[in-house]
């Protein structure tokens, strides 16, 4: 069972930038997929990026295509969320998450990290 823990949200102005961390314990080898998710207030929660561990494709929602970069340091058992030019639209808890199983999500990175291991979540909140 894997254990994971964020830091480094906080509020920015919009255009501004933060990094999320995300602290991993255990063996990552069984998960398909490692990533990040995020939930506004009345929302259902998304998944924001993803890491496909076995060929190490990174996927992004559309929202944040080209403003967030997923990263990961196999040596410091670290997961990061580089987020610049954030907008109101990005205000959210953010969750660091990690897939259960190593096969049979057929691509469907979203829901092998909802459906998997999470975090206790960081608050982002951007103000316009």
């Amino acid at each position: 069972q894997l254990q994971l823990m964020e830091s480094g949200g906080g509020s920015v102005q919009a255009g501004g930038s933060l990094r999320l961390s995300c602290a991993v314990s255990g063996d990552t080898s069984y998960s398909a997929y490692m990533g990040w998710l995020r939930q506004a207030p009345g929302k259902e929660r998304e998944g924001v990026a993803a890491l496909f561990i076995g060929g190490g494709r990174t996927h992004y929602a559309d929202s944040v295509k080209g403003r967030f970069t997923l990263s990961r340091d196999n040596a410091k058992n670290m997961m990061y969320l580089q987020m610049n030019n954030l907008q109101a639209e990005d205000t959210a808890m953010y969750y660091c998450a990690a897939a259960s199983g190593r096969t049979g999500y057929g691509g469907n990175w979203q829901g092998a990290l909802e459906s998997g291991y999470w975090g206790q979540g960081t608050q982002v909140t951007v103000s316009s």
